[in-house]
């Protein structure tokens, strides 16, 4: 398995809250293909979960989560 990056840059920090929830994003998507490293594993179950709220739901708990943390480590862009 390749090894996956998991703070691209190695940093947090951000110039703007927009940056910094697409580095949320980009993150929440990381720990997916860290957990699932099968691309065709996790094709075959994006069609399963993309169907289910309660799975999208988790999928916007899991930004927010990497944003809060980021928000924090830029102190909040003060």
């Amino acid at each position: 398995m390749a090894e996956v990056e998991l703070i691209p840059g190695g940093t947090l920090q951000t110039q703007t809250p927009e940056e910094g929830r697409q580095l949320a994003m980009r993150l929440a998507r990381m720990i997916i293909k860290a957990t699932q490293p099968d691309a065709d594993e996790r094709a075959r179950q994006r069609v399963i979960y993309a169907t289910d709220p309660t799975m999208l739901i988790a999928v916007g708990q899991t930004v927010a989560i990497e944003f809060a943390t980021i928000a924090a480590a830029n102190d909040y862009w003060k």
